[in-house]
């Protein structure tokens, strides 16, 4: 016994050594303008126990203010077996701070905490800085740019293409002869007019033969960009005569697009290609894109701090009073081009970490929004989609997603976003790599399909707050560490289906303080999917869900939602379902109110969540995406008047 004695001792050190947490490597992630991304790698903390708390303040403040917690990631396995994809989530925290000003310094406070005991650096105190809206530099020259027809008086120095004003290029031979290029804080204004390209003349005036692209290859700075912008005297149309690139930026930094017309071509800007070189620091705002396949595109892991923002994009298709998906035999037959065919992609597809995609309004595309379905995250964390920020766009008529979150890694901020029709699912993480992936406040209406949330290919790390869903969460591949609150699911009576779904994956999951209508008819109303045990690769049968036909029966069964509530539509001001039986039917934002009764049960019902609700009236948050006596979002362009935008 004597001789076991020292083996036992050994062995009881060496578990307390893997249950507590020995600190690693801290990441301040690149800021955008209203919030901060942190990630924490730890060794360690295998009964995962461990918590660390964030505190904040703008520098010079005296008080500290709450903010959510780090979310502990690590151990989640991620796959899809078909693309041979297998990632297994590395050990850690990540997490953001929300709702900051722009261009404001802040100090943040992170304590790591753990009862089985704590090594290395536990506390971490950093200053770190919003960033502000990209603007032109005012020290820079102008250069002016008219239409070839141009008639009238010109400013000087003055051009008759983008390109000659950019590189003083020539024509034929001599359009890559770039004597004169401009400087990093220049601005070039383009006056009025259509700047079309004739790609199949030799001498073509906009210096563009061949392809019709007009390459942008000019390293700026974020204190001095090159801009390129309207001069305000009408509008400016970029025109691609159905070419494949108008514009490639992939090898420029820091240009700004501001007010300018993209028409008639497959891909309006091209600003990065996987493995091989991407934009850093792009910015288009205020700009209008129509008849374009793709609006703007990087899938480029150095591409960062993409500023895109109060556009409008509209894609292609003769379907503007039909909602068809790219399945099924309605869109095997909507068009002349065949099954699978997609004439507009995405208005907008990113990677790399720090993108801002705000206030645009989108319609006719097969996705609205999303980052690159890129597989296995790059290692160097500034080489990943991580701190993302997509807010206050409107998506009308989605043959896919209104946004797809597909191949975030951490901190991908989805909120205030509206979405109308869409074919085949909401707001979609297939997958995100370890979170958290926010969904806050975002409004659904009409998703035949039932799928809100299209948590899929095993995603890690999923938030959703506040959120209103007008239809059903049908979502059943397994999520890891997926998260409920405040949210309202309003079924709208479809057949043989229940209002929601819970997935998971492992035992880390919580869903409480949300609303249900359930679906009249229905016995298999609520369902409910989780591993026995502390399983972390869970491979679930159709044996092991859990069907329930009331709220209570599965609040008693699971412990979950022990303040959820059953609701009705009475709950808002004015507020009717879609027509379950009518897939294809198209429905539009200004007839729908999405805001609650005053005094309805869904008022003053949720539950406090830091820097999420802080400014909640009442004696508690309301449930869903929009807080009795606040202002209502300003979804899509804020210059933009009157709606809708897609007509």
């Amino acid at each position: 016994m004597r001789t076991l004695l020292p083996l036992l001792c050994l062995l009881a050190v060496a578990a307390h050594a893997q249950e507590a947490t020995q600190a690693g490597r801290f990441t301040v992630e690149h800021p955008t303008l209203h919030n901060l991304g942190f990630e924490w790698s730890i060794a360690g903390d295998e009964n995962r126990n461990a918590s660390v708390s964030v505190d904040f303040r703008k520098a010079g403040d005296s008080s500290w203010r709450e903010a959510l917690p780090l979310v502990r990631i690590g151990g989640e396995r991620v796959f899809r077996t078909r693309e041979r994809l297998e990632y297994t989530v590395p050990d850690g925290f990540a997490g953001s701070i929300l709702n900051l000003d722009p261009g404001t310094e802040y100090e943040c406070r992170f304590k790591l905490s753990d009862p089985d005991g704590a090594t290395g650096n536990t506390n971490q105190i950093v200053q770190v800085k919003t960033r502000s809206e990209p603007q032109p530099y005012e020290g820079g020259n102008t250069l002016h740019v008219y239409p070839p027809d141009h008639e009238g008086d010109k400013q000087e120095p003055h051009f008759t293409s983008l390109l000659q004003a950019y590189y003083g290029a020539g024509l034929g031979d001599w359009n890559v002869v770039w004597e004169r290029p401009v400087k990093p804080g220049d601005s070039i204004v383009v006056h009025a007019g259509l700047y079309r390209n004739d790609r199949l003349n030799y001498v073509d005036p906009m210096m563009t033969p061949f392809d019709g692209t007009n390459w942008l290859t000019i390293k700026a700075t974020p204190e001095k960009p090159i801009t390129i912008r309207a001069a305000g005297d009408g509008e400016v149309v970029f025109d691609g005569a159905g070419n494949h690139r108008l514009f490639d930026v992939s090898a420029s930094a820091h240009h700004i697009f501001d007010g300018l017309t993209f028409r008639n071509t497959d891909i309006a800007i091209f600003a990065g290609f996987k493995a091989v070189t991407g934009a850093v620091g792009l910015t288009v705002k205020n700009c209008r894109f129509e008849d374009i396949g793709f609006g703007v595109w990087t899938e480029y892991a150095g591409s960062s701090d993409f500023y895109i923002a109060d556009n409008i994009f509209l894609g292609r298709t003769e379907q503007r009073n039909l909602l068809v998906g790219w399945t099924g035999p309605l869109w095997r037959s909507a068009g002349p081009y065949g099954s699978h065919a997609v004439r507009s992609y995405y208005a907008v597809k990113v990677y790399g970490p720090g993108h801002v995609i705000a206030h645009n309004a989108i319609a006719y595309f097969h996705d609205g929004i999303g980052i690159s379905t890129y597989g296995t995250p790059e290692p160097d964390p500034h080489r990943r989609a991580s701190s993302i920020d997509i807010h206050n766009n409107d998506v009308h008529m989605s043959g896919d997603d209104f946004i797809e979150t597909d191949g975030g890694v951490h901190n991908i901020r989805v909120y205030n976003n509206r979405g109308v029709n869409a074919a085949h699912g909401g707001y979609s993480s297939q997958p995100v790599f370890g979170g958290p992936a926010y969904f806050i406040r975002n409004l659904l209406y009409h998703v035949p399909s039932g799928v809100a949330f299209k948590f899929s290919a095993k995603a890690a790390g999923l938030f959703a707050f506040h959120n209103t869903i007008i239809g059903e969460q049908v979502a059943s591949d397994p999520s890891s560490n997926m998260n409920y609150r405040n949210n309202l699911f309003l079924g709208r009576d479809t057949p043989d289906r229940g209002v929601m779904t819970w997935s998971n994956a492992t035992e880390a999951y919580s869903s409480d303080y949300n609303g249900f209508r359930p679906n009249k008819g229905v016995a298999r109303q609520y369902r409910w999917l989780s591993p026995q045990g502390s399983e972390t690769v869970y491979e679930p049968t159709s044996g092991d869900w859990r069907i329930f036909a009331t709220l209570e029966e599965f609040r008693a069964a699971t412990g979950q939602e022990q303040h959820g509530l059953g609701v009705d539509f009475d709950i808002f001001e004015q507020m009717a379902p879609p027509d379950p039986s009518m897939r294809h039917a198209v429905y539009h934002a200004k007839d729908l109110n999405f805001r609650l009764k005053p005094g309805s049960k869904a008022v003053d019902a949720g539950v406090r969540i830091p820097t999420v609700n802080d400014q909640f009236t009442g004696t508690a948050p309301d449930l869903g995406a929009l807080e009795v006596g606040h202002t209502q979002p300003r979804y899509g362009p804020r210059w933009l008047k009157g709606e809708p935008f897609y007509q």
